[in-house]
């Protein structure tokens, strides 16, 4: 999936090189924790990963095809198609219910309408809100937010999720809970999950650790 990936950014009169020849791959199925302090590059490689943010060199690649040379609007329809996002915030649309946000996603990548909806509205059954499609964000706790993030995520049937701190604004015993959940839908799903979490016992029950060092990415064991 990521191959030698390096990038760098200007910080005043210094070139800081965050990623140097970053490796890793996720398979179908399978859920990969990455791990590393702040500051250590995870978000980049996430973002580089998930085709927001192009790498000064290295490839990425996604479900068998080179993404480097892709114009943005072909990167694009790549990820609207391939990649679902889960972060820290849910970054949910307010003035939407429930079921719209996991809709609009949909209706955007050209899914009809009343299709969509009942795709939506499995998705967040299967989450546990089945009771709460009409529900603004603001009337939802903030694990059942985080709960219809989910299900967005996945509504496009993509191949891969990255996620990035998913339970990080969770108390623990709601950010278990979540957690739970978004294992589950993965290996339903069969999809390919990259995860970064500060959380080490979560990070301990996917099935691989990576951790971020000085650019590079390891395998803890």
């Amino acid at each position: 999936m990521l191959d030698r990936i390096g990038r760098a950014f200007r910080q005043g009169g210094a070139l800081l090189e965050v990623l140097r020849g970053a490796s890793l791959a996720v398979n179908p199925g399978e859920a990969v924790a990455l791990v590393g302090p702040s500051g250590s590059g995870k978000s980049t490689l996430l973002q580089i990963a998930g085709l927001l943010e192009r790498p000064d060199g290295g490839e990425v690649a996604i479900d068998g095809q080179a993404c480097n040379r892709l114009s943005d609007v072909q990167r694009t329809a790549k990820r609207r198609r391939l990649i679902g996002f889960v972060y820290q915030y849910h970054h949910l649309l307010p003035e939407f219910s429930a079921l719209e946000n996991v809709v609009v996603p949909q209706m955007i990548a050209g899914r009809p309408r009343r299709e969509a909806a009942e795709r939506a509205g499995r998705l967040l059954a299967h989450v546990g809100l089945s009771e709460r499609l009409t529900h603004r964000p603001a009337r939802l706790s903030g694990g059942e937010q985080q709960r219809v993030a989910i299900a967005r995520a996945l509504a496009n049937r993509p191949l891969l999720l990255i996620a990035d701190e998913p339970t990080g604004n969770l108390d623990p015993h709601t950010a278990e809970h979540v957690f739970d959940m978004l294992l589950d839908l993965v290996r339903r799903g069969g999809l390919a999950a990259l995860i970064a979490t500060h959380n080490l016992d979560l990070a301990r029950r996917m099935d691989r650790v990576l951790a971020l060092r000085e650019g590079a990415v390891v395998s803890t064991g």
